[in-house]
């Protein structure tokens, strides 16, 4: 796929607070973990800076449309940044995001026209779209902890946001039958993927983005990932093969399954607590409830405590998925999960590299019988291709992977992923944005789970260790 050399410019098109940074610092992470080279040019951040040197106003004025001069830096900066981009790619990038509102045929019309000179530069317009009332005002209100709004009054902070929206609003010009008479691909991603509206989308890599566009949430929840327990083979340092649990293993198992029983109680209540505590927090800002109704038609005589745990129960009743590979080992690690209560789903995706002729050896062993092949694994872990029947890389197993990542962004529901080494640093590799150079020598160990939380500008982490002598887990 890299030999066909495709380089994509992405330019985003959308009203502030639409999610188009968060869309597309996720897709960047995404073909990043596909060994497509990506960045995100982001014009606020230049602009940013030009205020800070230049002195100019911050507030809604400057995005007002009438304003000619404002709209002349506006266009100067956004043309700074394409050129960056243009620059970075020429370097040896693959894709490159114009994050920005680019959101008049003027403004698209203009980078466009730029990108003419640079033929071998494929153009994707992805613009983003919310209706949903709920999610722009929470999103509204997000913007008042952002670098803008930085040590301002949060009444004051919002009010002036919407005024800058208001004034985007005004000359806003959404995509469509410009761009399609221009020919360009085109994306509008609505409700962050509820509804996708596509034009003449070609070659493989923009097909990966629409594909991955469509199958994207913003639900929170847990995702677990641990190793199997201990097996026979870990414990006579042999790879591959399908070996049983060890008693050390069959005791993990059983206090895995306690620890996210315990772990998924305490994030309902966690996830509860927040909810029902958050219009206490707007208001006390003096803004609005988040459902837009006034005090006297949200009155309920529950206490804050009644109502954080009526909301838990509701929550931790919900679906939680557990995934394991179709090895011994680790079906065994999650044997003691309650099918009644969880969904246990066996995934052939979710096997160990295959090592090939190497199945059933130690890493000594190999060192000693084939030590040009050892070295050549040791200098270049994401392409080195066990030799033989099967054999896999890296690379292949991305490949192989890259199904159920897109499985896992579209779930709403949290889960339990039960793997081997290799399959959890690569899935890691992607959840924590890990370079493709650190990721294959990342340490996971055995009887250690990872805990990640999606949140709107990045994942959470925490990690358990399990501690065999009180046989229970803590955080490190």
């Amino acid at each position: 796929m890299h030999a066909l050399n495709i380089i994509i410019i992405i330019i985003t098109v959308g009203l502030p607070a639409r999610g188009k940074s968060y869309i597309v610092k996720k897709l960047r992470r995404y073909l990043n973990w596909l060994q497509y080279e990506t960045r995100v040019f982001n014009v606020g951040n230049l602009r940013r800076v030009n205020e800070a040197s230049q002195q100019h106003d911050q507030s809604a004025n400057f995005f007002d449309p009438d304003n000619t001069d404002m709209k002349r830096i506006r266009d100067d900066l956004a043309i700074q940044v394409l050129d960056q981009m243009i620059d970075w790619l020429k370097q040896g990038g693959r894709v490159g995001v114009h994050d920005a509102t680019n959101s008049t045929v003027e403004r698209r019309k203009l980078l466009i026209d730029r990108l003419r000179k640079e033929p071998e530069i494929k153009v994707l317009i992805l613009e983003s779209v919310c209706t949903d009332k709920m999610v722009l005002e929470r999103n509204f209100r997000l913007k008042l902890f952002g670098p803008d709004y930085k040590d301002r009054d949060p009444a004051e902070a919002l009010l002036d946001f919407k005024s800058r929206v208001d004034n985007y609003e005004r000359a806003y010009e959404s995509v469509g039958d410009w761009e399609e008479e221009q020919d360009i691909q085109f994306c509008k991603l609505i409700n962050v993927g509820k509804k996708v509206i596509a034009h003449n989308i070609s070659g493989y890599l923009s097909g990966q983005c629409i594909f991955y566009l469509m199958n994207f949430n913003l639900a929170e929840r847990q995702i677990f990932i641990t190793r199997h327990g201990e097996s026979m083979d870990n414990v006579t340092g042999r790879i591959g093969g399908d070996a049983p649990l060890s008693e050390k293993g069959r005791k993990y198992a059983r206090a895995l399954e306690r620890f996210v029983s315990q772990q998924r109680a305490s994030f309902a209540y966690d996830l509860a607590s927040r909810k029902v505590k958050e219009e206490d927090d707007w208001r006390s800002y003096g803004l609005e409830p988040l459902d837009g109704k006034k005090e006297s038609e949200t009155i309920d005589t529950r206490t804050t405590q009644e109502k954080i745990d009526a909301k838990a129960k509701e929550l931790s009743s919900g679906q939680f998925t557990v995934w394991t590979s179709m090895l011994k080992r680790s079906m065994a690690t999650a044997a003691n999960f309650d099918p009644d209560v969880y969904d246990i789903k066996h995934i052939r995706f979710l096997n160990e590299i295959n090592s090939g002729m190497r199945e059933g050896m130690s890493y000594e062993e190999i060192q000693r019988f084939y030590p040009e092949e050892f070295h050549t694994r040791q200098s270049n872990k994401l392409y080195y291709r066990y030799p033989g029947m099967g054999g896999e890389s890296y690379i292949d197993v991305i490949h192989r992977l890259q199904s159920m990542i897109i499985e896992l962004e579209r779930m709403t529901q949290s889960c339990l992923i039960v793997t081997h080494r290799v399959v959890m640093r690569i899935i890691l590799g992607y959840m924590l944005d890990w370079s493709q150079k650190e990721m294959p020598h990342m340490l996971v160990p055995i009887h250690t789970v990872y805990e990640l939380r999606p949140k709107p500008y990045g994942t959470e982490l925490k990690k358990w260790q399990y501690i065999e002598s009180v046989d229970s887990f803590v955080e490190f």
